[in-house]
């Protein structure tokens, strides 16, 4: 829960959003941190526990089982909801029995699993469980319409992410700065986003890459970066907690990733007034960015599409400030207040079968 990734910032919101404004009470059970400090704003209200997990294998697994039964127990709630994408987190029908209502929150595509190709056998025995396992909750959440196709499950229900925040202020989208926000993982799609800034400025020019992100130990695209001779032209952040300045100060959000769960950094930067550029990757862009209206959709991988648009919004000021405008309205339809009522409405549904 300290963590500075989606995931985080979603619980963060619906969480908050479940206790001021519903009146629920909240527990959030995490594993290995003792010291609560969330990286985002949580409402006091809310409560944290850390379930202490250390070992080998067998002992981890173990030590999950007996600390999520002990803390269950003690909490005694009316409703459970899953948030762990890895193997693990499907498990837990099994592990707590059918008591208690139980959610599972799907934030990640299975896409990101298969990008890895050398482990493609443990993937797809990994898939095959989690199929199965899928089938004892309550119900299954998934973000977008394109998730759906890729769980074959009758308890399946598609709820998308809320916005963290709705900007009473838009970008004035003059500012020559291209924003990209995620963690330097290889399914963030960096490397590709490099080199379609490669050709972007290759002949020169006064617009500035902008990646905000957490870098891996090896530094691979602050070092990709350099080979590429575009020191002059991107500039690296570590990930911060008011990003919303940041987009307020960009003119254009580029989301280069190879699959998604659904795509925060897109409505956040909607909300600001930012025209986003995407690839059409499995899944969750397709079903955020009207493209041509809002935005574009390009071809996932391909790195001279994905120049070729942000070259449009850049030399294009009436098309630029046109998709801002249209942003900042096609996203209200995120706002907490449309997305959390639907999840009252679940909960209540499966508190009461």
């Amino acid at each position: 829960i300290n963590g500075a990734g989606g995931l985080e910032r979603v619980l963060a919101v619906k969480s908050s959003y479940l206790v001021e404004k519903l009146g629920y009470e909240v527990h959030i059970l995490s594993l290995n941190e003792p010291q609560s400090k969330p990286f985002y704003e949580f409402s006091p209200k809310v409560q944290f526990h850390s379930c202490e997990v250390k070992g080998h294998p067998i002992n981890y697994f173990f030590s999950y089982v007996k600390e999520i039964k002990k803390k269950v127990a003690k909490i005694q709630p009316d409703v459970i909801s899953v948030c762990d994408d890895g193997l693990k987190g499907f498990f837990i029908p099994l592990i707590l029995g059918k008591k208690t209502p139980i959610i599972y929150e799907r934030h990640a595509s299975v896409q990101l699993n298969f990008l890895n190709s050398q482990q493609g056998f443990k993937i797809k025995v990994q898939y095959f469980l989690m199929q199965l396992l899928g089938r004892n909750f309550d119900a299954f959440v998934v973000l977008t319409k394109g998730n759906v196709n890729e769980w074959k499950l009758k308890n399946i229900k598609v709820i998308p992410n809320p916005l963290s925040f709705y900007s009473l202020n838009s970008s004035g989208l003059q500012k020559k700065i291209i924003i990209a926000v995620g963690s330097h993982s290889y399914n963030k799609g960096y490397d590709l986003l490099l080199q379609a800034w490669k050709l972007v400025i290759q002949n020169g020019s006064d617009w500035t890459l902008h990646i905000f992100g957490k870098s891996d130990a090896n530094k691979t695209f602050l070092q990709l970066s350099e080979s590429l001779g575009l020191t002059s032209y991107v500039v690296f952040s570590e990930p911060v907690s008011d990003i919303q300045a940041a987009y307020l100060d960009s003119s254009i959000l580029v989301l280069p990733s190879r699959s998604e769960g659904f795509g925060m950094v897109l409505i956040e930067a909607m909300s600001c007034g930012l025209p986003c550029v995407t690839f059409d990757c499995p899944h969750g862009p397709s079903d955020i960015i009207s493209d041509k209206e809002d935005g574009f959709l390009v071809p996932n991988g391909d790195v001279q599409a994905l120049a070729n648009a942000m070259q449009k919004l850049m030399f294009d000021e009436k098309m630029r400030m046109s998709m801002g405008k249209n942003s900042k309205e096609n996203v209200k339809r995120y706002l907490p207040e449309q997305i959390m009522p639907v999840w009252d409405e679940l909960f209540k549904k499966i508190e009461n079968r």
